[in-house]
């Protein structure tokens, strides 16, 4: 199998190192500089490509692919806006687009558990919870795109939050606070707190690597070659 590096910076270069363990030879990397090089015949001497860039430039990427009828996994965040369109266009194109705000097996596991707990506390009002993440000084988005799926999870099972706020922010118990902090080489830290007056339930994920980030892509570029379709970590993980 063949992979195509949308993005050549540091998850990209984690991805190349973990290929070669994973059976998956790099067709090509791609820089933000060089994307002129990107025609279909390009693209196509990949199987899949892997797409981390920059929000601004990750709908086009992911259309370009698509147009080369080559299956795009993202994990690009800060663009969550524009992906109803990527999806529509994956469609119409009968093509096959993966996206993820986070690719780590336990993040993604993480994410499940926080909407189960969220459902249980649908009927406990006496909680209400509180999100924060750290990332390092270099991540362009804030919150992270993690947080946000934390976040719109977390909203759509409890039913009791309208929307989140990043803090600081005034207070209010319709909005749930979101802090984001940016800290060193922090590789990535998400922690989601239920309090009430007598005791306080804690979920935490810290990614000690970018390891789980690229292993998790690349399982989920393996798993995508060949279907076509809209797909998340969910469906990759059986979740």
């Amino acid at each position: 199998m063949k992979i195509g590096l949308l993005g050549y910076g540091k998850m990209g270069k984690a991805i190349e190192q973990m290929a070669a363990q994973n059976k998956v030879d790099i067709a090509w990397r791609i820089r933000s500089e060089e994307r002129a090089l990107l025609t279909p015949e390009f693209i196509q001497q990949a199987d899949v490509v892997i797409e981390f860039t920059r929000p601004e430039a990750a709908l086009e990427n992911v259309m370009l692919c698509l147009d080369a009828c080559v299956p795009v996994v993202c994990g690009t965040t800060g663009w969550q806006a524009s992906l109803g369109d990527a999806e529509i266009y994956c469609m119409e194109k009968g093509g096959a687009f993966l996206w993820a705000s986070n690719f780590s097996v336990g993040v993604n596991l993480f994410f499940a558990i926080n909407r189960y707990l969220a459902r249980l506390m649908a009927n406990r009002p006496e909680y209400s919870a509180a999100l924060t993440e750290i990332h390092h000084i270099h991540k362009l988005d804030a919150p992270s795109g993690t947080a946000i799926t934390i976040a719109q999870e977390l909203m759509a099972s409890a039913g009791r939050y309208k929307d989140w706020q990043l803090m600081p922010a005034e207070p209010s118990p319709a909005l749930l606070p979101v802090t984001a902090i940016r800290e060193n080489e922090v590789p990535g830290t998400h922690q989601l707190v239920w309090e009430s007056d007598i005791d306080s339930i804690t979920l935490e994920h810290k990614a000690h690597s970018r390891t789980g980030f690229a292993s998790g892509a690349l399982l989920a570029a393996k798993w995508l070659h060949g279907r076509k379709g809209v797909f998340s970590m969910q469906d990759v993980l059986g979740l």
